[in-house]
């Protein structure tokens, strides 16, 4: 056995997938023990609302419509998460908010202790409504970063009473 062959034969848990989720719980990490929580979450909130721009950008060009209906969005949501790996699925959606769950998280345990990751999705969701529907104000009510069981996310799509008393990050289409 040659040697390229004896170390491919190595049981080391790495890949693609694996180096990339760590290094960006790695980059969280740093920017969490550098600049802090608020700012973290704040730079990776950035990135996320670039990657929801260019996810929705995706989705409306396939689907060939120029905006998505509330159904849409909420179809987008779980869809885009199951395409990279978390088991999203609804569990509310009326006129006034959408409420997502999750089994898994698409950075797997990479995501525990490192609740600025969560921004991602909560700009990514925050952006895709808002930029469809005109409004969104996202409340990570549970997370895998925090140490719950499943994630939980509602998506609130009016400005409401039950909204305005919720703590989440509020979105605003063009």
């Amino acid at each position: 056995m040659d040697e390229k062959t004896a170390m491919q034969q190595l049981d080391i848990p790495l890949n693609r997938d694996i180096f990339f989720t760590t290094l960006i719980r790695e980059l969280a990490g740093t920017l969490e023990a550098v600049i802090g929580y608020e700012e973290a979450a704040g730079y990776i909130s950035l990135v996320g609302q670039h990657m929801g721009d260019w996810i929705n950008s995706l989705y409306t060009k396939e689907l060939e419509v120029a905006s998505l209906s509330r159904e849409q969005v909420a179809q987008v949501l779980v869809d885009l998460k199951q395409r990279i790996g978390g088991d999203f699925s609804i569990v509310v959606q009326d006129h006034q908010k959408i409420i997502l769950s999750s089994s898994s998280c698409p950075f797997g345990d990479t995501v525990r202790d490192r609740p600025s990751m969560c921004m991602m999705t909560s700009n990514v969701f925050g952006v895709i409504t808002a930029r469809n529907l005109g409004y969104a104000k996202v409340i990570l009510e549970e997370t895998f970063a925090t140490g719950c069981g499943q994630c939980r996310v509602t998506i609130y799509l009016e400005q409401c009473p039950e909204a305005e008393a919720a703590q989440g990050r509020e979105y605003y289409g063009d």
